[in-house]
């Protein structure tokens, strides 16, 4: 099965929710929060050498996540007229991803972040060739890494580290120099499970 027809199967598969609290049932979620909405473009570069997945390196001197891998994406603002359009504008603004050379596949489930936001992950082929450019004041760089190798669930490890005064686990994905955990991982593994064979 090639990695379109895979990805097409995986988003008609039902699947619930995930959050950063899957791996941590100890900790209480507080009733009543609010969780803002953001959309990350989980953009998969079909390519003869094998997909590819665009992630960017976030910059170390952002207050939040320096440093860190992620998918482009944000908050939704009040001028985007759905989450796709906030995963679209956001890549656009991120990477240097035009719209037109995007095909959207459809929305993945959300996911709840330790920080307070509901991701919804747009599912995305990039269907035109571009030149990543990283948006200076929030991306430090934009790689790619092989789809397969995301969506082999035997890369995933639960690691953990100490937060609020207790240890949090998290799903990481690590490739070459660069470790993908966190959200991200955790967005990434839902996907891989939906695409098992």
């Amino acid at each position: 099965m090639d990695d379109e027809a895979r990805l097409r199967r995986a988003l008609a598969r039902p699947a619930g929710e995930s959050s950063d609290f899957d791996l941590n049932p100890a900790i209480r979620l507080p009733e009543g929060r609010k969780l803002r909405s953001a959309a990350v473009l989980v953009a998969v570069q079909p390519v003869p050498q094998g997909a590819r997945l665009i992630l960017t390196k976030r910059a170390s001197h952002l207050k939040h996540h320096p440093g860190q891998i992620s998918l482009p994406g944000g908050k939704q603002d009040q001028t985007d007229a759905s989450l796709q359009a906030t995963a679209l504008r956001e890549a656009r603004e991120e990477v240097a991803l035009p719209p037109d050379a995007v095909e959207i596949l459809g929305a993945l489930p959300a996911h709840e972040t330790v920080t307070g936001f509901r991701v919804t992950p747009i599912l995305a082929l990039v269907r035109q060739p571009f030149i990543p450019v990283p948006e200076p004041g929030e991306v430090e760089e934009v790689f790619s890494v092989p789809l397969a190798h995301v969506l082999d669930r035997s890369r995933y490890a639960i690691e953990g580290r100490r937060w609020q005064g207790q240890v949090r686990r998290y799903y990481a994905v690590p490739w070459g120099p660069y470790y993908i955990w966190g959200a991200t991982a955790r967005i990434l593994r839902g996907l891989a499970e939906r695409a098992a064979e």
